[in-house]
């Protein structure tokens, strides 16, 4: 059963707003007062709702490229129900429309970069960077985007929770880092994964992944092994000092890997040619998506990387 009918009426702390879609099970669309559409999000018996609403607080203040909350509602008062901005698509659809052109993906990473920056400053995980997570405004021109917001902070946590110092799965596994889909310990390092895999989705465009599995489906218990194998296939292998930071257990799912793909089935991205991503686009990818999280830059260095300056 639906947590909210259409037609019915929330009361904010600043004003009302009347239920006119519903997107997702968790997700609607609403009209204000002024007759503008806002997101509606409301989930029973998770905390994402309430970890969303307090990470808001604290962070969007600090940049304009989070979905901001706009409000909560009052009443009812149950389950805690946030309202945050609606923009116009997301990136996932946005791509898959028309592949992004060279100015408009240099704006996008930039947008999340900064959205990133402001998050692992205080020590925050988003877990969940995905082309679908990513919202966007339209305009004329030739970068058609007036506005990129990151969305979705409902499973944003510390660094240094529980969550993420057990290694608890987090995200969805095609944009998560080898860290995430070993079930190690994960930090901020897990985002700038995240983002490197949506770059590349960016350049090729479409409904690209790299790491999309072939050979099972979403769903299936070996997907997300099959997730890692093209990750050791494409951006492998683990550096040697890896067994420093890995418990028995991960050096063995290590050793399985090399077992399984030895280095004459591995197929190097940095080997892709230059019809399909650009060297200067595999250099700046190549100093992301690095297995070992501890080789990876932060999103403050690549905020300064020469990247953004070429043409």
């Amino acid at each position: 059963m639906s947590l909210l009918k259409l037609g019915q009426t929330l009361r904010g702390r600043l004003g009302k707003y009347i239920i006119t879609k519903q997107v997702q099970e968790t997700v609607w669309f609403a009209e204000n007062q002024e007759n503008e559409t806002v997101v509606v999000k409301g989930v029973q018996g998770h905390p994402c709702v309430e970890i969303e609403r307090d990470v808001l607080k604290r962070f969007q203040r600090s940049t304009t490229h989070l979905r901001p909350l706009l409000d909560e509602v009052q009443e009812p008062a149950e389950p805690p129900i946030i309202l945050v901005k609606y923009l116009e698509d997301d990136l996932l659809s946005s791509s898959i429309k028309k592949t992004l052109n060279r100015q408009e993906l240099k704006c996008v990473a930039r947008s999340i970069l900064e959205a990133l920056n402001v998050l692992h400053n205080d020590g925050y995980v988003h877990t969940d960077v995905k082309l679908d997570n990513i919202f966007v405004n339209y305009k004329e021109g030739e970068n058609r985007f007036s506005e990129i917001q990151l969305g979705d902070l409902g499973t944003c946590y510390p660094a240094d929770s529980s969550i993420a110092r057990k290694g608890t799965p987090v995200g969805a596994a095609m944009w998560s880092s080898p860290e995430v889909l070993m079930e190690t310990p994960w930090n901020t390092a897990t985002d700038i994964w995240s983002f490197g895999t949506v770059l590349v989705s960016l350049i090729y465009g479409g409904d690209f992944n790299l790491f999309r599995p072939r050979t099972v489906p979403y769903g299936h218990e070996e997907y997300n092994l099959e997730v890692l194998k093209r990750q050791f296939s494409y951006l492998g292998p683990f550096p040697g000092k890896y067994q420093d930071i890995a418990s028995p257990e991960t050096v063995m799912a290590i050793l399985y890997l090399m077992h399984e793909i030895p280095q004459s089935q591995t197929t190097p991205f940095i080997r892709t040619t230059e019809k399909e991503v650009s060297l200067k686009h595999k250099n700046f990818i190549s100093k992301i998506m690095v297995m070992d999280w501890r080789d990876r830059p932060t999103a403050q260095e690549l905020l300064k990387d020469n990247w953004f300056q070429e043409d």
